[in-house]
């Protein structure tokens, strides 16, 4: 939901990059989980947060220095999955299709969605086959037809040819 920027201030407060499409989002939590560089979730709990331009400001528990703040940039943050909403119709998050089938027009199965890489415009779904072929397609009505997560597929209009 989004990832440490840098260090603000020298209280060991965080400057923080939103990556939800709210980019308040995180402010309704009082828990947040930092992945750390070994690749670990640490729980952190939230003292204070607050917007600031088109970032956030944090400071968080056990964070008391510029420097404990400087060796947390570049975390993620995420929040536990029960604590978010129900996503609506057509709606889902990101986590939940990594891994499901990508499908084209002609049946052709160009591989699994491995990620999203974000382009400042829209998603991009990064999907690679057996071979390691590597296809991105822009996460738009008119590439993505539809998506089955009941059956864990994703039927877009593109090439089977890179």
């Amino acid at each position: 939901m989004g990832r440490v920027a840098a260090p603000h201030g020298v209280r060991g407060a965080l400057k923080i990059k939103p990556l939800s499409a709210a980019p308040d989002a995180l402010l309704h939590y009082k828990t947040w989980w930092l992945r750390l560089r070994d690749g670990d979730f640490a729980a952190y709990r939230v003292r204070s947060a607050r917007e600031h331009g088109d970032s956030l400001v944090a400071e968080l528990a056990g964070l008391e220095s510029r420097e404990a703040a400087f060796a947390l940039r570049g975390a993620e943050i995420a929040v536990p999955r029960e604590a978010l909403p129900q996503p609506g119709n057509d709606e889902y998050y990101q986590g939940d299709l990594i891994g499901i089938h990508v499908v084209n027009r002609e049946g052709v199965e160009l591989g699994l969605l491995q990620d999203f890489v974000e382009s400042g415009a829209h998603p991009i779904a990064r999907v690679v086959d057996a071979a390691g072929v590597e296809r991105l397609i822009p996460w738009v009505d008119a590439y993505i037809d539809g998506v089955d997560a009941a059956e864990r597929r994703m039927d877009v209009d593109w090439p089977a040819e890179t």
